[in-house]
């Protein structure tokens, strides 16, 4: 059953230049995005975002998850699941991540068709959610700082 909240996953790489981050573009919708996903039965965020990278990069956390202050609300609307969380529920939370990819090579799942290593300004550029902008701000600074 699926759980009322969200994780955001951002995959990151360090290079001389500085740290890249991996953009996907969506299969079913014409924008780029990071790992996305929500939490399955009773598994915690920090699970469900182990889960979401493993399944839709092919990446195993293997104690490489970071996770961020960043956080949002999505509206209950937004997910096919959200008349099961009750009349009480209006917006769930999005728990926000980074893992290190290091050297491997990312399997998409079929739930994308692309995806781009980029530097922070470029990453903003693609993204479309101000949620994913957000996050990667926060990441970017602890990686830089």
């Amino acid at each position: 059953m699926r759980a009322p909240f969200q994780v955001l996953v951002i995959p990151f790489r360090h290079r001389a230049a500085g740290p890249e981050f991996a953009a996907l573009k969506r299969r079913d919708a014409p924008y780029w995005q990071f790992v996305a996903g929500g939490g399955e039965d009773d598994e915690s965020p920090a699970q469900a975002a182990e889960r979401e990278a493993r399944e839709e990069i092919g990446i195993a956390a293997n104690g490489r998850l970071l996770q961020l202050d960043s956080m949002t609300t999505v509206p209950k609307n937004c997910f096919a699941a959200g008349d099961s969380w009750g009349p009480e529920v209006h917006a769930i939370p999005e728990h926000c991540f980074a893992i290190d990819a290091g050297d491997s090579l990312l399997a998409l799942s079929a739930e994308h068709t692309e995806v781009r290593w980029v530097p922070y300004h470029q990453a903003c550029r693609l993204l479309k959610w101000d949620s994913n902008r957000n996050a990667l701000r926060e990441l970017n600074e602890r990686l830089r700082g």
